[in-house]
């Protein structure tokens, strides 16, 4: 039950994150909108953790981990998130970032030594063709000018940090660190990360006075980023990287359903075919084969059993 409570909030609050940040984009530059959320978070987190009195220190080693998973979940994986949906909707955003699934388990092989088992081949093949499907109305000539093409790699990027980072939040519960602290000096970390990108580029520290840009802003610090990160850490901790992933072929479902409310996206059959393929591809990755078995041949009962 517990478990499925950490799953719905996670998938509710990711779902409508993408919607969110569609609003966090033109007026202020990228970097110094990623800089005030997660400085809010941080300063969130940090109450929270203060109030609670939790312990917050840490040896060396744990810091540069903490720090590592600050600069991949917290900084590069956001940063290349909301330059792409400069180039895509929300939607087509949301779909393409199932792509971590995949990566994760690979890197779960990689860095873990978790064997893959043939299902995931195939289901990886369907997502990488749903994929494809999805954006083939813009493969036309390979243009690499092509404003859905460069946001496609960087949403493939986006998922390969959140995916690495996730392997270093593994690492970090397996060494017994708490979410709650993690989060909160992680959180810092990115903050600071963020503050010498915008630093270092001369981008200028504007902000917007739009209610909506500072609704969408407070959204994704306190539910995107300080509530959801708890919940989907505390998944990966209770049950691994592959199950807890489920989340990610389950929000890109709100993300559709959001971004044709409020985007007016509009569905082709492309769209359909590319987005049926990449669910049905993470499910089969997701799903042991023996239980997809007992799911299509059921055993018939005897007739003995039917008979009153």
């Amino acid at each position: 039950m517990q478990n499925t409570l950490l799953y719905l909030i996670t998938v509710l609050i990711w779902g409508s994150t993408w919607i969110a940040i569609e609003f966090q984009l033109g007026e202020v530059a990228v970097e110094a909108s990623l800089l005030y959320r997660f400085a809010l978070s941080a300063l969130l987190m940090w109450l929270f953790c203060w109030w609670r009195r939790l312990p917050m220190r840490f040896s060396a080693k744990d810091h540069g981990f903490i720090a590592l998973l600050a600069v991949l979940n917290f900084a590069l994986n956001y940063l290349l998130i909301y330059q792409a949906q400069q180039h895509l909707t929300s939607a087509m955003a949301a779909i393409a970032f199932t792509t971590m699934l995949l990566m994760n388990i690979i890197n779960t092989r990689l860095f873990f030594g978790k064997p893959v088992a043939k299902r995931i081949y195939f289901g990886a093949l369907m997502g990488i063709v749903g994929i494809a499907v999805l954006f083939y109305p813009d493969l036309d000539g390979l243009d690499l000018t092509n404003a859905s093409l460069i946001g496609l790699v960087l949403v493939l990027g986006s998922a390969l940090s959140a995916s690495l980072g996730n392997m270093v939040s593994v690492r970090n519960s397996r060494a017994g660190l708490p979410i709650m602290q993690v989060n909160a000096w992680g959180m810092l970390y990115g903050s600071v990360a963020l503050t010498l990108l915008v630093w270092l580029s001369g981008t200028p520290f504007t902000f917007s006075s739009n209610p909506v840009y500072i609704a969408s802003l407070l959204y994704l610090a306190v539910f995107g980023s300080v509530i959801a990160f708890a919940t989907y850490f505390a998944l990966l901790k209770r049950m691994g990287p592959e199950k807890a992933s489920y989340v990610i072929v389950l929000f890109p479902l709100v993300a559709v359903v959001l971004s044709t409310l409020f985007e007016d996206f509009v569905w082709t059959g492309y769209t359909f075919a590319g987005f049926a393929l990449v669910l049905a591809g993470n499910a089969l990755v997701l799903t042991p084969f023996a239980k997809i078995k007992a799911l299509l041949f059921k055993p018939k009962l005897p007739v003995q059993a039917m008979l009153p």
